[in-house]
């Protein structure tokens, strides 16, 4: 999708490493310019690195903490104000703690909301303003947990938090509307990354089966995840707000049931 996101403005959570570092490299490839944050700048700075070693141009990257309100504004800001604008804002950082609800501490359940719903809320919040000065586009990071529960895996904070993303999700398509804003949700199943590899696709997790359940046989990939954000994100997408993109290889769409991310 060469040429796409030509000139836009993308700021994307969490390109340190998995996704986001993924994402930040489509995005440059298609032609956005990359205004990237992580809670680790310097897997960020690296990053950066690798999207210019790549020929894609240059990212600029900053540290967020993507829970704390001060932390997220300077950072929007920042962008904002080394780039004139912004044009996209891609959701993507979030952190998780699995636990039943009988087992799971009240911290790490707070823990969960913070990092996967509260940040949503906060760098939204603090992008609003050049979203609607840009007419732009928000793409979260949902996931198929938030559509159902697991007989395997004790996730009770995640499928809350995940749920709550494809809601609010659709909450700032209506409010945003008026203004020209789109907002629209990504749900991906079970994706291969640096942190599936060593939690969910362990060898002694119920869930390293996962892509025996998958109709396409196979996993995801990051690059998966983020083509549908840069199709999101572009002119492609104009008339498609508020939606859930379910990209999951067909997974919830049969029996059984999803059961994790």
């Amino acid at each position: 999708m060469s040429g796409v996101l030509d000139g836009k403005i993308a700021v994307i959570s969490g390109i340190g490493r998995g996704i986001g570092r993924v994402a930040a490299m489509q995005f440059a490839a298609a032609g956005a310019h990359v205004c990237g944050g992580d809670l680790d700048a310097g897997a960020a700075a690296d990053t950066a690195a690798e999207v210019s070693a790549a020929g894609f141009g240059t990212v600029t990257t900053g540290r967020v903490d993507v829970t704390d309100e001060s932390s997220v504004a300077e950072w929007v800001q920042a962008c904002a104000d080394t780039h004139g604008r912004i044009d996209v804002l891609y959701n993507n950082a979030g952190a998780v703690r699995f636990g039943s609800l009988a087992e799971q501490p009240f911290p790490d359940w707070r823990f969960t909301l913070a990092a996967e719903l509260d940040s949503v809320f906060l760098v939204s919040k603090a992008a609003w303003p050049h979203l609607v000065a840009s007419r732009g586009v928000i793409i979260n990071v949902g996931s198929v947990v938030g559509l159902a529960g697991s007989v395997l895996v004790g996730r009770v904070a995640h499928t809350a938090s995940k749920g709550g993303v494809i809601a609010l999700t659709r909450q700032l398509a209506a409010e945003g509307a008026r203004h020209g804003i789109r907002a629209n949700v990504i749900s991906p199943g079970l994706i291969e990354t640096e942190g599936t590899r060593e939690s969910l696709l362990r060898s002694d997790s119920p869930m390293s089966r996962g892509r025996t359940a998958v109709p396409l046989g196979r996993l995801g990939t990051a690059a998966d995840v983020a083509d549908a954000a840069v199709f999101l994100a572009s002119d492609k997408a104009s008339y498609i707000n508020g939606a859930n993109l379910v990209i999951d290889g067909g997974w919830s769409a049969v029996l059984p049931t999803p059961v994790s991310e």
